[in-house]
């Protein structure tokens, strides 16, 4: 809304055409300063995020201590007020000592289950800059919120690191993929121990005074709040150059076996080779730095898509090299980290995709075509299996990393591109991509495009595959039952990674 303000004299208007002395203009109403709501507005999850204001920026700013669990911090958030702000609630779990916005000191309190009140000591007015500084300590493996505690600490160190909540226990934020911004993330650990975050290092480790060394990591794509990630213990750390000059940073635990070790290796080093095939399928990389981090044996169970820089669990690799958990989380890079859904209803936008990449990823392998994945997958699963039960693009929180949001989500893609044809879905792909890039999405608007690009009417074809419980018919089901299609070579490694990630 634009407010104009006229100045009128009393003596100089008059009505056209009566020589009458015009009334004074009455001044503009305005509204009083309203409070920011505990919530975004989304669907399955109305208390995540915070309306009121835009965060733009973060600076996160830590000293950690294993021994003790023990995280002291300053986060410094910029942001602008969506509406004239009265208070505004931030996510966050740990005790805090003092807030500021725009250098004056706010009050604060806590409400519910995970919501820090400020009070700034004046308002913010609509569109107005907001510098807010929170200052805060705590253990955070003590702390629970959403019922569980998401902090995972480690012989060597902690793992901050989940989906959808994970920003609670280490830095206040606007916690909801709808409000996406850059990240500055600042660790002070032990010497000899590693803090890695995403994106780029901005300057090598520092050694500061009492044994203790500072890691910096900088984020200049938009990012949301729970794919930004730490991991702190004892790694051993690789480094190289993607073929387009991107720094691409790995690290192993020290702790794993050598046996895992080696088939960490062989599967994560080989990010960059995974992207740039990626990026053939889907458009160009949206970000500016690559790699992974895997973790010690028996600390994490699932591995997630952290921007530009995925976590691991030792898990994925005890039977050897996984090539498919490596293009899984990387084709997240796209779809879930650049294209970020609107509500997590839409999370099938995210996992799908990425499941269906393996499936092509297969293919190009020459270990089973996506066609022969999709035949095994649909003949082996039973009508009464969840994932016929539940519709991918309305899954419910009970079943939001269920079999039907990544399995029926890879297979709904693929009867896309049966039904359209190769040109077509894979520039429905890109343009998807690209489109979308850095912002936030629903399934109305991929269908959508989907028609725009086809030329087609698939409405029959969405229905039945994301909005209907119940096992679609296709072309060939008896046949397909009757034969019993032996799995691919491929579906050992993607089922036993999709056993994993679904424990997020």
């Amino acid at each position: 809304m634009r407010r104009l303000l006229v100045a009128l004299t009393a003596t100089a208007l008059t009505l056209a055409g009566t020589g009458v002395p015009a009334e004074a203009a009455p001044a503009p109403h305005r509204l009083a300063p309203a409070p920011g709501g505990p919530g975004i507005g989304d669907g399955y999850y109305p208390d995540y995020g915070n309306s009121g204001y835009d965060v733009s920026h973060y600076d996160v700013r830590l000293r950690y201590t294993p021994a003790t669990d023990r995280l002291t911090g300053t986060t410094t958030i910029l942001a602008r007020a969506t509406q004239d702000l009265s208070r505004f609630n931030l996510d966050f779990l740990l005790d805090v000592s003092s807030v500021t916005v725009n250098n004056r000191p706010a009050t604060f309190a806590r409400e519910g289950d995970h919501e820090l009140v400020v009070t700034p000591a004046r308002p913010v007015a609509d569109g107005g800059a907001m510098t807010v500084v929170v200052r805060y300590a705590g253990v955070p493996s003590t702390e629970v919120g959403a019922g569980y505690t998401a902090w995972i600490r480690t012989p060597d160190g902690a793992i901050a690191v989940g989906e959808p909540e994970i920003a609670w226990w280490w830095y206040p934020s606007n916690d909801h993929p709808l409000d996406k911004a850059t990240f500055d993330v600042s660790v002070s650990v032990p010497d000899g121990v590693e803090a890695i975050s995403n994106g780029v290092m901005p300057r090598p480790p520092v050694r500061e005074t009492l044994g203790y060394t500072r890691w910096s990591w900088r984020s200049t794509k938009p990012q949301a709040s729970y794919l930004t990630f730490l991991t702190i213990g004892q790694y051993d750390v690789t480094t190289d150059t993607s073929a387009d000059g991107q720094t691409v940073y790995n690290a192993y635990s020290q702790a794993l076996p050598q046996d895992f070790r080696d088939a960490a290796q062989s599967s994560v080093e080989r990010t960059s080779e995974i992207v740039d095939w990626q990026s053939t399928l889907f458009g160009p990389y949206p970000f500016e730095a690559r790699g992974g981090v895997v973790t010690p044996p028996g600390t994490l169970g699932f591995a997630l898509e952290n921007q530009t820089r995925p976590t691991y669990s030792s898990a994925f690799f005890r039977r050897g090299s996984n090539t498919s958990v490596v293009v899984h989380e990387n084709a997240h890079q796209w779809f879930g980290d650049s294209v970020s859904v609107a509500d997590w209803q839409h999370i099938w936008l995210n996992e799908g995709f990425a499941s269906y990449a393996e499936w092509l990823w297969s293919e190009k392998n020459e270990e089973g075509t996506a066609q022969e994945i999709f035949d095994y997958l649909y003949a082996s699963s039973p009508d009464d299996a969840p994932i016929w039960t539940t519709a991918p693009a309305d899954p419910g929180v009970p079943e939001l990393f269920g079999d039907a949001v990544y399995d029926r989500g890879a297979m709904t893609l693929h009867q896309l591109r049966v039904a359209v044809g190769d040109d077509d879905f894979f520039e429905i792909l890109r343009t998807w991509a690209t489109e979308q890039r850095y912002g936030n999405a629903t399934t109305a608007e991929f269908t959508a495009l989907a028609e725009k690009i086809s030329g087609k009417d698939l409405d029959a074809l969405f229905q039945a595959w994301l909005y209907t419980p119940s096992k679609p018919v296709v072309a060939g089901t008896a046949t397909l039952a009757e034969s019993a299609p032996v799995a691919p070579k491929s579906w050992e490694r993607i089922s036993q990674t999709h056993e994993l990630l679904h424990q997020h």
